[in-house]
């Protein structure tokens, strides 16, 4: 029995080392938002800047299209003026024309301020996409070496799993059964060794020193009463040697 708690020492010492390799990989995940944070802020700047110069063009068409429809209007208001009879029909063609003209007139003015900005925003938009590529080409190495790093660090939780697979076919489903509930209550270790002075490793709480002759070499699993871990003699303690039967 004392070769099945050394079983679970190994075991929990495993199980330690499965975990430290899976935090190893999920650190990763920050490291990478990190690395990337920059070079996704510009490209966000890049595809909103992008958006808004596609709607401020699609602006100077409406307008454009506007101007057009108003000239041909007023150049038939043009040609009907020649053609008026009275003056009553005249002074109402008149005051279509000068109405048309401020419209014209105010689209005119919209789509060069329009023109403008989608200049300015031009300039900025190719000053963004360059600032990305120099981004990219900035963290494309670093990135390169973050997932070469944890390609190796799933490669080693991968080869630990394994082993722990094959390691627990040789302990006793029952112990193993205790061991894996321990630990599924939440707590991280489910053995720990007597102290010096008999005491539980987790919890240091006294063990009564019947209790601590059977862990050292009793043939029973013994959880502290306490924390409930299973307890296990001090490394080092050599296995009792069995009693030789007497003539």
């Amino acid at each position: 029995m004392t070769q099945t708690r050394t079983a679970l020492k190994a075991l929990q010492d495993l199980d330690s080392r499965i975990e430290r390799a899976r935090t190893r990989v999920r650190d990763f995940d920050p490291l990478f938002e990190e690395v990337e944070a920059p070079a996704l802020s510009l490209e966000s700047e890049v595809t909103t800047t992008r958006g808004r110069v596609q709607e401020m063009k699609l602006e100077e068409r409406r307008l454009q299209l506007a101007a057009e429809e108003k000239r041909a209007r007023l150049k038939r208001l043009e040609e009907r003026l020649g053609g008026v009879r009275n003056l009553r029909e005249e002074a109402a063609v008149s005051a279509e024309l000068d109405m048309v003209r401020r419209a014209l007139q105010s689209d005119d003015q919209e789509g060069y301020t329009l023109v403008d900005q989608i200049g300015k925003l031009d300039a900025r938009l190719e000053e963004l996409q360059r600032a990305w590529s120099e981004a990219r080409a900035e963290l494309e190495p670093r990135l390169e070496g973050l997932l070469r790093d944890r390609e190796e660090a799933k490669a080693q939780l991968a080869s630990l799993e394994a082993e722990r697979v094959s390691f627990v076919e040789g302990i006793e489903a029952a112990e193993l059964r205790m061991y894996e509930a321990i630990r599924a209550g939440g707590k991280r270790r489910a053995v720990s060794e007597l102290t010096e002075d008999g005491a539980c490793g987790h919890c240091f709480g006294v063990v009564p020193l019947q209790l601590q002759n059977e862990i050292r070499h009793g043939n029973a699993l013994i959880r502290c009463e306490a924390c409930g871990v299973i307890l296990a003699a001090p490394s080092g303690v050599p296995d009792a040697e069995p009693e030789q039967p007497t003539e």
